[in-house]
This record gives C-alpha cells, structure tokens and sequence, in this order.
C-alpha cells in the first residue's frame, strides 16, 4: 500500500506533467498561428468546376445517328449527331426554285421597262410628226391650202396620241416603282427569295450537331429515332483543361481576401499526396443565397441571424491539370495566403481566352449559304438582262 506522501508526489509529478503538455500545447498553437494560421484562410467548403457546356439541336428532324458517347473526347466542329435530312433537303430544294424563279420575274419586269420605255420612245415620235403635220396644215389653211375638217381631224388625233403617251408613261412609272433604284441581282423580291433560301440552307446544315468546343461528352441524352426540336437537349461537353475552384467562405473571414492571393489546393481524390496550386481571380458579387431560387426575405416573418457565405473564385494552374487531372465537383480542402499583395476587392483577374468562351463552328454556315445563293441567281439570270442607268428618255 502506498503512502500518502507517495500518492502527493505522483499527483504533482503528473499535475507539473500535464501543465508542461498544456504549455507547449499553447505555445505549438501560438507558433503556429503567428507563423501561419495568421496569414491563411482555410474551408473544406470548396468544390471543383469547370464549364459545362450544353449542346442542344439547331433544326428539326430524326436522329439518324449517334457519333459520341459518354466520356469521348471530341474536338471543335466534330459531328455529334446527324439527323435525317430527307424534309430538309425537299425545302432547300423548293426554296432554290423559288429563288430562280424571283430571278426569272424580276428579269422580266427590267425587260417590260426597256419594252414600255420603247413604246413612250415610240409614241412620242408619232405625236411629235402629228404636231409638225398640225403646223403646216395651219400655215396652209391660212390661204385655203388645207382645209378646216383636215386640220380639226389632226388636231383630234394629236390629242389622242397626246393620251395613248400620258397612258404609256403611267405603264413606265408603275414599272419604274418596282424596278427603280436596284439592279436585277439585288431586287427586294430576290433578296427575299435569298433570305429563304438561306434560311433553309442553314436548316440543311444544321442537321449535323457539331461540337462547339473541345471537352469530353457528359450526360448524352440522344437515341437513335429521337426526333429533336431547336433547343432540345442532346449531351454536355466538359472541358477539363480549364478547371476552377469554387470556395465558399464564411463573411466574417473575408476581410482580407483579394484577387490575385495565391492558394493551395488538396483535392480529396488524391488526398495529401498532391497539392495543386492556384491564385484568387475574383470575389463573387453576393452571398449565395441572393442567388438562390428562392433568395431570403428578411423583411417578412422572423428574422433568423445566419453568417452568410460569399463564393470565391480560384485558378488552378493549368500545368498541374495536364500533370493530374481533375472533374468538375471534386471536393477540396483549400487555403489562400491573405498576408501576400493582391488588388483592390472589387477588381477581377478573371480570363475568357480559354477556347470553350468562343466558338467558330457555326460562322462559315451562312457565308456558304449566301454563296449558294448568289450560284443560284447567276444560273437563273437571263443574258442580256440589266439595270441600264435606269433612265428613259422619252419619258420626260
């Protein structure tokens, strides 16, 4: 049995034992946040993203095929899906003729004004030899060369002929009405013809899905059959060489938080074994409950205090993604070093030169269409058909 002195000097033994362990305790943490706690901001309520881009059917038809299937890569311009274009080949065609044939009318209305100009030429110089014939005949009747019921008569068929040129100038206006100011190629009857037949030309085209951007197919909800209509979802693309993180900090820690902080990021797919790099770009413009479906109302009902979160927005270099790749939704723990210069709160470092922010793939559709066009208008334009300088001299 021990003593009670033994007993004392254990307790204090131990009591000294534990005060040490607390003191070092208390002097690792002081050390810890003086040397780095102090200058970083650290959550686990951070995520990866990244764009995911949707593609949807431009056109209406059937699908005929299925080019990409989930995970596959695919680049920018590669088809995705072909429809059937069977209806859409019939309204290009229909379309084509419809614009040959506003060529074919138009040649015709130019030819009616040459035809009708001809025609005021022609009955201005039956009325002018009428007039020099009324003149003479009053010259002569004056010494009874010609007679009174001659010259009434000539008069009577001046005024005729003064009214069949009234009547063919009045053909020529309503003809120069549609036909004045334009050509035979750019008459608004064919550049309506060719806005159709663009129209229906894209339609064409447009029954191939291409990829707007490079990036992985996600989420493919496209069956053969299916029959799409414009805006109809058909798959995702994700591209994973333009990755982010999302952090989502308490506000009462955001004081120091700038853009352009570096940051480090441990990923928990990988664990502590890779750390990814990354650099504040910009704070998000609210909380994320005033973007929410249904933001708060505090001003109705009772009100219920809630540190908010504010989103914050970090780079994550992209030499390291190519090295280790991630997926957008990953979880994260992640830390920004607020002691290092950075800029003002509201600026933004953020860049849209990655290649998903812009697509070419759709810009080459209606200059095609428009040449297109333009073959068409040649091959129906009537040799010997053109605009003149547009004037009839006859007609003043």
């Amino acid at each position: 049995m021990l003593s009670r002195r033994t007993i004392r000097a254990r307790r204090n033994f131990l009591l000294k034992l534990l005060a040490v362990g607390v003191g070092v305790g208390a002097l690792a943490a002081a050390f810890r946040y003086f040397a780095y706690d102090r200058d970083w901001v650290t959550t686990d309520n951070a995520f990866v993203t990244g764009n995911i881009i949707p593609v949807q059917s431009d056109a209406t038809g059937v699908v005929a095929q299925v080019l990409a299937e989930e995970t596959q890569l695919v680049k920018k311009g590669d088809v995705l899906v072909r429809l059937d274009a069977q209806r859409a080949r019939a309204a290009l065609g229909q379309a084509e003729a419809e614009l040959g044939r506003a060529v074919r009318n138009v040649g015709a209305l130019f030819a009616n004004r040459r035809q009708f100009c001809q025609k005021v030429t022609a009955r201005a110089a039956i009325r002018e030899r009428t007039r020099h014939d009324l003149s003479r005949y009053k010259q002569a009747a004056s010494s009874g060369a010609a007679s009174s019921q001659l010259l009434q008569n000539t008069q009577d068929t001046l005024n005729a002929q003064e009214a069949d040129l009234r009547e063919a100038r009045a053909e020529l206006a309503a003809i120069e009405s549609r036909v004045g100011g334009v050509t035979p190629t750019n008459h608004p009857d064919i550049e309506f013809a060719k806005a159709r037949f663009n129209e229906a030309y894209i339609e064409f085209l447009r029954q191939n899905i291409r990829a707007p951007a490079t990036g992985y197919v996600a989420k493919r909800r496209v069956q053969v059959g299916q029959r799409l209509r414009p805006g109809d979802q058909i798959l995702n693309i994700v591209p994973l060489d333009h990755l982010w993180v999302e952090a989502n900090l308490w506000e009462n820690r955001m004081s120091r938080i700038r853009p352009g902080q570096p940051a480090t990021i441990k990923v928990d797919l990988y664990g502590s074994s890779e750390t990814f790099h990354g650099t504040v770009e910009g704070l998000v413009p609210g909380s994320g409950s005033v973007f929410a479906t249904l933001p708060p109302d505090n001003a109705t009902g009772n009100f219920i205090r809630i540190v908010q979160r504010i989103p914050i927005r970090i780079a994550i270099d992209p030499e390291e993604l190519k090295k280790t790749p991630l997926r957008p939704g990953l979880s994260t723990v992640t830390s920004i070093n607020v002691s290092a210069e950075a800029k003002p709160a509201n600026d933004s470092i953020v860049k849209t030169s990655a290649g998903e922010y812009s697509t070419e793939v759709f810009d080459k559709d209606l200059a095609e269409a428009k040449a297109r066009a333009d073959k068409v208008v040649r091959e129906n334009l009537v040799p010997g058909v053109d605009a003149g300088d547009g004037s009839c001299a006859a007609a003043e």
